[in-house]
């Protein structure tokens, strides 16, 4: 599906932009798609083979401007490209699709269920496609479309399992940079959501305290048998002593 003009000598994606630079309207499409690649920093920390982009022009053709979605998902290509990173994604540079895009709807529709549904299915054939409006209720805030024969057809669900992905993406409530709120996620196969980074420094900190409760009621149980054991040796002493002064031999009493 990809066309692009077969020049001599194609821009590269430190010639192309980087963004449309049309500003976002709600706080959230920045958000939302940060805490997903955030996740994913920690769900894949071992793995390279990958990249997120999140308000970064897609090129595609070099006659026609990038798409730029809230965020996306490519597998199957360097995480790191150098140490400047990525300015731009540039399909001739990287010869991989993004697997995933996801476009947040924010407060004044931009077409995120007509005309970008059919482009990003007719002109690069992502095969998912997540649509997800936060002021909408729960159950109909997420959809989630998989391109079939150059449909995008919808899931149903939620967490939606992504097999060619390895993971599941949903809605839940949780608490983000200090917002409670509704928030995407990434899931497991069995419907577990995964920790934010938030939530690892809390858990980690959590079990840090909890081993040290463990320490400290461990060395409470030592002394206190020690007392005991001081306590019972005293006493013994002392019968000991009144044995004596009544004549009896306490070794004779064993």
């Amino acid at each position: 599906m990809l066309k692009y003009s077969q020049l001599n000598c194609l821009p590269s994606s430190e010639e192309l932009p980087d963004s449309d630079d049309t500003p976002v309207d709600n706080e959230l499409q920045d958000l939302i798609p940060g805490l997903l690649k955030a996740m994913l920093a920690l769900i894949w920390s071992q793995r390279q083979d990958w990249f997120f982009g999140v308000d970064m022009g897609i090129h595609y053709d070099t006659n026609k401007p990038a798409i730029v979605p809230d965020g996306f998902l490519s597998i199957g290509v360097p995480r790191i490209i150098n140490e400047k990173l990525r300015r731009s994604y540039v399909l001739w540079e990287e010869k991989k699709l993004p697997t995933l895009v996801l476009e947040v709807v924010s407060k004044t529709y931009r077409n995120e269920y007509e005309t970008k549904k059919e482009m990003y299915a007719q002109k690069l054939g992502v095969l998912y496609y997540v649509v997800y409006n936060p002021l909408l209720s729960e159950q109909a805030s997420l959809e989630v479309y998989q391109l079939v024969n150059g449909e995008y057809v919808l899931i149903p669900g939620n967490p939606v399992w992504l097999s060619e992905i390895g993971l599941g993406i949903g809605w839940e409530k949780g608490t983000y940079q200090g917002i409670t709120r509704q928030w995407l996620y990434w899931f497991d196969e069995q419907g577990k959501r995964f920790l934010t980074p938030e939530e690892r420094i809390l858990q980690s900190e959590e079990q840090r305290l909890e081993s040290e409760r463990k320490q400290l009621e461990s060395e409470r149980n030592r002394l206190e048998s020690e007392r005991k054991r001081l306590e019972s040796e005293e006493k013994a002493q002392k019968l000991a002593e009144m044995l004596k002064k009544l004549g009896v031999d306490p070794e004779s009493l064993i």
